[in-house]
């Protein structure tokens, strides 16, 4: 009987096409919808793997005890380095030449050659021990740095807060009273260090009138032999040392900035709610303006079920539909992008996990906003909606 039979599948879809300004408008707002969820995913991605590249497991940092966790704050004495090389196993070597990165970090005000005001950038003094120990980053153009000169991350300029070619190697930077000319560029596999400005260690030591430093970065032979260098930490209480491995100091900062991707998951369900309602509007404007249409269906003998499914089913493809394209866009237009933050500068990220929660919201806000109003229209008696106008 036809009663026991659904609507055809292709009825839903011409359904579309016959209010193709509804539709579009529909598709749009869907669309926006889903390209926001996927945006804030993206951030928090991002901010989750720009932390969790940082850190490396065989890396240990040596800072001052007094510091807690804020590196920035942290002064050691110059010789740190040379009683850990001395007195830890386990560091590893080459040629001679132990991994040990003494470091001084801070935060600056700098000032692009083009940019009318400065922004707040992290610099890192280094030496040429530090590639040794940060072995993700990689010199992508120009040269390392001599005195005078400074080599960027591929996000210093956004950290910045200045356009791409303001750090672009020969352009110059002013911070701490002194002009620095860029020699190089770097990367860092999505890292934080990607968001600095690294000086030698020596030349900024002289700007800043310090002979101290900030920590010093070791590599282990292996992640174990950390507590290593944390039991030296100890034994030499004189100097006030806290060791700690970088991938737990990063992971630290995780849970530091896990409000932050709380509110983030917030804001993506408030989205998800709004287009929910936004689409339960839409969909009470198109089956308000169909209830004859509904119930002759049901005059004809099609169930109530049946024609709810087939209502479920074109609004669940505008949303479907819209969620491809927000995809798409987000892949173009929002991936890579790169986003200011108070640890630095991170690269939003569109990663299948993005796609599949914002695929999974088009899913929602097509069953669920087509739903009450389709059920609203069911309820009404057949005779009185063929009456309707």
């Amino acid at each position: 009987m036809l009663g026991q039979r659904l609507l055809p599948w292709d009825y839903g879809v011409r359904n579309l096409f016959r209010r193709p300004t509804r539709s579009a408008l529909t598709f749009g707002g869907l669309s926006i919808v889903v390209l926001l969820v996927l945006v804030v995913v993206g951030f928090i991605r991002g901010l989750e793997k720009s932390l969790s590249a940082t850190g490396n497991p065989n890396v240990a940092l040596v800072y001052a005890l007094s510091s807690a966790a804020d590196i920035e704050n942290s002064s050691i004495a110059a010789q740190t380095p040379g009683l850990v090389s001395a007195s830890v196993e386990g560091i590893r070597e080459r040629n001679g030449v132990a991994y040990v990165s003494p470091e001084l970090y801070l935060g600056t005000r700098m000032q692009t050659a083009q940019s009318e005001t400065p922004g707040m950038g992290l610099v890192r003094g280094v030496t040429t021990a530090a590639p040794l120990v940060r072995d993700r980053v990689q010199l992508v153009e120009g040269n390392w740095p001599a005195a005078g000169e400074v080599m960027v991350g591929r996000l210093a300029y956004s950290k910045l807060g200045v356009p791409e070619e303001d750090t672009a190697v020969g352009q110059m930077i002013e911070f701490d009273g002194r002009q620095w000319s860029i020699s190089g560029r770097f990367a860092a596999a999505g890292s934080a260090f990607e968001s600095e400005v690294w000086a030698p260690l020596a030349d900024l030591q002289t700007a800043l009138k310090r002979q101290d430093l900030s920590l010093v970065a070791v590599s282990m032979e292996s992640p174990a032999q950390i507590a290593d260098v944390d039991l030296f930490c100890r034994e030499r209480v004189d100097l006030e040392l806290k060791a700690v491995g970088e991938a737990d100091y990063y992971a630290s900062l995780q849970k530091h900035y896990r409000p932050v991707r709380l509110l983030g998951w917030i804001v993506v369900g408030l989205v998800a709610g709004s287009g929910v309602f936004a689409g339960l509007n839409t969909m009470y404007g198109a089956v308000v303006g169909r209830i004859r249409e509904l119930a002759t269906l049901q005059a004809m003998g099609f169930r109530r079920r049946a024609i709810l499914l087939t209502l479920i089913q074109e609004a669940t493809i505008l949303a479907c539909g819209g969620a491809l394209v927000a995809c798409l866009l987000g892949l173009l237009l929002v991936d890579g992008l790169a986003v200011r933050f108070t640890m630095g500068a991170f690269m939003l990220r569109v990663d299948s996990v993005g796609i599949a929660i914002a695929c999974g919201v088009a899913v929602l806000l097509g069953v669920v906003g087509a739903l009450p109003p389709a059920a609203k229209a069911m309820r009404l008696p057949v005779v009185e909606a063929i009456k309707a106008i």
